[in-house]
């Protein structure tokens, strides 16, 4: 690690924490995360030397993780174990509409690629449409001979587009501060959270070790909902550090674009971006019906429902306070789904003899 890359890193810090004082001061919706997301994608895509450091991001990942399995009391786990079918309607049309995504974009791209072979276009679209985390998606696409840099843009434009596209849409829409069960650890306590922190961590390293998916967030929620449901949540984290992991994340996100990105295949890019868009109003749909069938709010819903990341959505559900145990409990039973079905998925529709 060179003096060279940690200024950039340090370069890129700043102007993410520039652009969210600037969206503080416009009142924008998380302005810890789309404005340092749209700041260092835009300057990435200008050209600027923009970089992220692996371990700001895991710390980001970490804290975020905590803080929502401090929302996990038992009455709230009590909640979502009654909708469990609904969870399981909600992994369902998560796997339809990743699999009619990919299929639309087969459609579209197949004739216009014909340097790629039949049977990699077909796991390169499949892959790309697949609702499921950007890493995990790409390690799948290559196992099954795909277009990988392909895979990858179509999950980093998708997961950018939903991050922006919908906390402007809640706020557009007024759908904000209706959590029925809030957290209820509001009181920063120093030793309690230095305890929080050491097992969490513990958590984490061993979420890794296991070689799990998103470890550094799955292994701190585990851990905090434990204590939570066990009526011990020890501390709140401070407003700063939830802020802080919010910014990380968002930089993290906006370095992976660059003037490369938008001149690999922009019709591609832009059909991604399109069926993104059709993808969010299928799942508005979708999060109404489940709405009226759990007498849940649409607008938790709709973050449950959305083909966005898990730390993503779970953000955007606690600050605008809409449901976040709920919205994490579909965000993370959807990943799982996904991660373990996708595969067997595309070997019995596309490999059967």
């Amino acid at each position: 690690m060179s003096l060279r890359f940690l200024v950039r890193v340090l370069a890129t810090l700043l102007l993410a924490l520039a652009a969210a004082e600037i969206c503080l001061a416009l009142h924008t919706p998380l302005p810890w995360m789309i404005g340092p997301l749209l700041a260092v994608s835009l300057a990435s895509i200008a050209g600027a030397p923009t970089a992220s450091f692996t371990p700001l991001r895991n710390a980001g990942q970490w804290t975020i993780g905590t803080v929502l399995g401090l929302y996990f009391t038992p009455q709230v786990v009590a909640l979502v174990a009654g909708v469990w079918w609904a969870i399981a309607l909600a992994i369902a049309w998560a796997l339809l509409l990743g699999w009619g995504f990919g299929r639309w974009l087969h459609g579209l791209h197949a004739r216009r690629m014909p340097h790629v072979p039949d049977s990699s276009m077909r796991a390169t679209t499949y892959f790309a449409g697949a609702i499921g985390g950007a890493s995990e998606m790409t390690l799948l696409a290559e196992s099954a001979g795909a277009r990988t840099d392909l895979v990858a843009a179509a999950h980093s434009l998708r997961l950018v587009v939903v991050t922006i596209a919908i906390p402007f849409a809640m706020q557009w829409s007024g759908l904000h501060g209706l959590e029925v069960n809030p957290s209820t650890v509001r009181e920063v306590n120093a030793g309690g959270l230095l305890l929080l922190a050491l097992a969490t961590a513990a958590g984490g390293l061993a979420m890794r070790a296991l070689g799990r998916t998103n470890p550094w967030f799955m292994g701190p929620l585990v851990v905090a909902m434990g204590f939570t449901i066990a009526g011990q949540p020890l501390s709140a984290v401070p407003g700063w550090m939830s802020n802080t992991a919010q910014l990380v994340i968002a930089v993290s996100l906006g370095v992976r674009f660059s003037r490369e990105f938008l001149h690999t295949a922009p019709r591609w890019l832009g059909s991604v971006a399109l069926g993104t868009v059709g993808m969010l109003v299928l799942c508005a749909g979708a999060a109404w019906l489940l709405a009226w069938a759990t007498g849940l709010h649409p607008a938790t819903m709709i973050l449950g429902t959305s083909p966005g990341g898990i730390a993503e959505m779970s953000i955007t559900a606690k600050v605008l306070q809409l449901g976040v145990p709920v919205v994490t409990a579909f965000q993370v039973c959807r990943l799982v789904a996904v991660l373990l079905l996708v595969g067997p998925m595309y070997r019995w529709i596309y490999q059967r003899k």
